[in-house]
C-alpha cells in the first residue's frame, strides 16, 4: 500500500493541531503544506498579528519532526497572487487553492474550518475535521490572580503588580519580587492567543499590528508590544463579583426610575468605579423580568447569562449592528464602553428609533456625561436622546440626574426677552436644579445653578420677609422670592391673583412703585421649596425690662442670625447679641405687637 498523504490548511497550523497529531501517531506518511499557507502566515506576521508568528512556529515544529523521521514534509503549490490575497476572506480563494492541491494529490485534507471541510466533502475528498477542545490547565497568567485581584499589570523588565480590593477601594501591590523578562511576557501572550483559538469560551476581539484584545473566559486581556508600547505588556482584568440590582440598595424612588421609567440612560463614572458591573446587574434584571435584552460591547467582556445576546462592535459595523437590533426588536439594549463619535451616533440612532438604551461611558463628574454629547448632536436633541444620568462612585450610585427641556429665562438673567430653550439637569432625589445648558451667542454653555445662594443670603432673606409683611396688608397668605436687586416673585392664593394685579395691572403697578421693585405674581401652589428644615426652634427665657422685651438664648448662639415667628408667621430677623440676647424695644411697632401676642398666649418661637 502506498503511504497516505495529508494536506493542511492555515487553520490547523495556527492552532498547532498537526504537530500534536503526529506526536500522538494519529497521522503518518507524507505531509504536504501548500505555499499558500506559508504566504498567509507571513502576511499575518508582517502586519503584527500574533497568529502569524504562532503559525510560523508550528511549521518549524513540523520541520523538527521531519528531521526526526516522524513525518515526510514538503511544501507544494504556487504562492497566491494579489487576487487570491484580496479575495481570501470574502470568497475563500486561498482555501480554494489549498483544496485543489489536496484534490489533485489525492490527499486527505486536515482542517479546523467547517466551511472548508464541507466544501471538500462536496468534492468527494477525504477530510479530517478538527473541532476545538477545551483545555483544563490554567493559563500561566491566571496564576497572578487570587480572590481579591481586580486586575494584573505585567510589563517586561518590571515587577508584576496587581490591583487588589474593590472598585473605589483598592491598592496596587507587587505580586512577585522578580522582574519579568521580555521572553516571559511573550510566552504568556502566545499562550493566551493560542488558547483563544482552541477554547470555545474564548475569542480574539481585536488583532492589530501592535495590540491584541482577547476575552478569555471571564478575563479581558490586553496585549501590547512595540512600536505601540515601549515594551511588551499584558493587562488582564477580571470581575470580582456579580451583583444583582437589589445588592445596590437603591432608594425606592431611584430603583423605580431605573427599572421602569428611564428610557435613555447613561451610566457614567471613572475607571474602575463599577460602571460595567452595574450595567451587568441591570441587564440581568431586565432579562429575569421577561424583557428581551441585548448588549453592544467593545470588547465583549460582560459576564451575562445565556439569555442575553452580546454583540461585538469590533467585529461588525455600526450599520450592521443597527440593522440587527432594529430587526430583532429587543426591549433593552446595553451599550457598554461608548468612546468615539460613531458610538454616540449609534446610541442616538437607537434612541431616536424608540429603543430603550443604557450607555456606559467614562466621566469624572455626572455633568461630564452630558458634555460628551454636546458637539456630537444638536443641543435641542439631547433631552430626546438621554433622560437619566447615573453616576457610579466606589461601586455605588452616588448621583442620579434627570434631563429635560424648558423654555425659560436662564437663571441669573432677569429680562423676559432673554427667554430661550434651556436644558435643565436636575438632581432626581432632591429635585434641585443643578445645571442649565443653553445657547449663548454662537456657543453652547453649561452653567452650574446655585439656587441655594439666593435663599441663604441673609440680606435677601430679610428683604423677602419684609416684603411679605408689606404684602400681608393686601393678602392673608404670601411668599416672596428675591430674584435680583430689582426683581422679585410673589406667590399668593390663586383666587387673589386677579385682585392684586387689578384692571390693566393698575394695582400691581402701585405696589411696585410703593415697594420700589418689579413683581411677578404666581399662584401659591408654585412656591419654590425653601430649606426651612435648617432653621431649628430653640429654647429661650423671656424677660421684660422697663424699655425692652428680652429673649435670653443659650451662650453658643451668640452672634448667630435668628428669626422670631408668631404662630409660624415671620416677625423679624436679627443677630443675637454678645450676651446671647435678642432685645426688642417695647415702644417700637414690633414691640407693641409682641406684647399683645404675649397677652393672647400666642406661639412665639425663636429659630436659628
Amino acid at each position: 500500500m502506498s503511504e497516505k498523504k495529508y494536506v493542511t490548511d492555515t487553520s490547523v497550523i495556527v492552532e498547532k493541531i498537526v504537530s500534536q497529531y503526529i506526536k500522538d501517531k494519529k497521522i503518518s506518511g507524507k505531509l504536504l503544506v501548500p505555499k499558500a499557507v506559508l504566504a498567509e502566515l507571513e502576511n499575518q506576521a508582517n502586519t503584527g498579528q500574533e497568529i502569524g508568528f504562532i503559525g510560523l512556529e508550528e511549521l518549524q515544529n513540523l520541520q523538527d519532526l521531519a528531521k526526526k523521521g516522524k513525518i515526510e514534509l514538503s511544501f507544494v503549490g504556487e504562492r497566491p497572487n494579489l487576487y487570491h490575497i484580496i479575495e481570501a476572506k470574502r470568497r475563500g480563494e486561498i482555501d480554494a487553492v489549498i483544496r485543489d492541491i489536496a484534490y489533485n494529490e489525492d490527499a486527505i485534507l486536515i482542517t479546523a474550518d467547517r466551511v472548508q471541510s464541507e466544501s471538500a466533502k462536496a468534492l468527494g475528498m477525504q477530510v479530517i475535521y478538527c473541532t476545538r477542545k477545551a483545555i483544563e490547565d490554567k493559563l500561566e497568567l491566571e496564576l497572578f490572580f487570587d480572590n481579591t485581584t481586580m486586575s494584573a499589570h505585567l510589563k517586561e523588565n518590571c515587577i508584576p503588580k496587581a490591583k487588589k480590593g474593590a472598585p473605589g477601594n483598592w491598592q496596587l501591590t507587587e505580586i512577585k519580587k522578580e522582574k519579568l523578562t521580555s521572553l516571559q511576557i511573550q510566552n504568556m501572550a502566545k499562550e493566551v492567543i493560542e488558547r483563544s483559538r482552541t477554547e470555545p469560551n474564548a475569542f480574539m476581539e481585536i488583532s492589530r499590528p501592535g495590540s491584541t484584545i482577547i476575552q478569555y473566559k471571564e478575563y479581558r486581556i490586553v496585549i501590547t508590544k512595540p512600536p505601540v508600547s515601549d515594551g511588551w505588556e499584558i493587562t488582564a482584568v477580571k470581575p470580582l463579583k456579580q451583583l444583582n440590582i437589589e445588592d445596590y440598595n437603591l432608594p425606592e424612588k431611584v430603583s423605580l426610575r431605573v427599572k421602569k421609567e428611564a428610557r435613555g440612560v447613561i451610566i457614567a463614572g471613572e475607571t474602575g468605579s463599577g460602571k460595567s458591573t452595574f450595567a451587568q446587574a441591570l441587564a440581568e434584571f431586565y432579562a429575569k423580568n421577561n424583557f428581551i435584552t441585548k448588549t453592544v460591547e467593545s470588547p465583549r467582556d460582560l459576564i451575562l447569562s445565556a439569555d442575553i445576546t452580546q454583540y461585538s462592535k469590533n467585529l461588525a459595523t455600526g450599520e450592521e449592528i443597527h440593522d440587527i437590533l432594529f430587526l430583532s426588536r429587543p426591549d433593552y439594549i446595553i451599550f457598554d464602553e461608548m468612546r468615539d463619535t460613531p458610538d454616540f451616533m449609534l446610541f442616538t440612532d437607537l434612541r431616536l428609533g424608540g429603543s430603550n438604551v443604557l450607555g456606559v461611558l467614562h466621566a469624572a463628574t455626572p455633568i461630564d456625561a452630558v458634555q460628551r454629547f454636546i458637539g456630537r448632536l444638536d443641543t435641542g436633541m439631547i433631552p430626546s436622546v438621554l433622560d437619566t444620568i447615573l453616576f457610579i462612585q466606589k461601586g455605588t450610585v452616588s448621583k442620579i440626574f434627570t434631563v429635560k427641556m424648558m423654555v425659560k429665562v436662564p437663571s441669573g438673567m432677569t429680562e423676559a426677552d432673554l427667554a430661550r430653550p434651556v436644558i435643565e439637569v436636575t438632581d432626581y432625589l432632591t429635585n434641585k436644579l443643578e445645571f442649565e445648558i443653553y445657547s449663548y451667542g454662537e456657543q453652547t454653555v453649561v452653567i452650574p445653578v446655585q439656587e441655594s445662594n439666593t435663599n441663604s443670603n441673609p440680606s435677601h432673606r430679610l428683604a423677602e420677609k419684609q416684603l411679605e409683611r408689606e404684602l400681608r396688608e393686601h393678602v392673608n397668605e404670601v411668599k416672596v422670592k428675591i430674584l435680583s436687586p430689582n426683581k422679585a416673585e410673589i406667590y399668593i392664593p390663586e383666587e387673589d391673583i386677579a385682585r392684586i394685579i387689578g384692571k390693566e395691572g393698575k394695582n400691581i403697578d402701585k405696589l411696585e412703585k410703593k415697594i420700589g421693585i418689579g413683581l411677578t405674581v404666581k399662584a401659591l401652589t408654585e412656591t419654590p421649596s425653601y430649606e426651612e428644615s435648617n432653621k431649628t426652634p430653640i429654647k429661650y427665657d423671656l424677660e421684660e425690662s422697663k424699655k425692652a422685651i428680652i429673649f435670653k438664648l443659650p451662650e453658643k448662639y451668640a452672634g448667630a442670625p435668628a428669626e422670631i415667628t408668631v404662630d409660624n408667621h415671620f416677625i423679624l430677623m436679627s443677630t443675637v447679641g454678645k450676651n446671647s440676647e435678642l432685645k426688642i424695644n417695647k415702644k417700637s411697632k414690633l414691640g407693641k405687637e409682641l406684647l399683645r401676642d404675649l397677652d393672647k398666649n400666642r406661639k412665639i418661637e425663636v429659630k436659628i
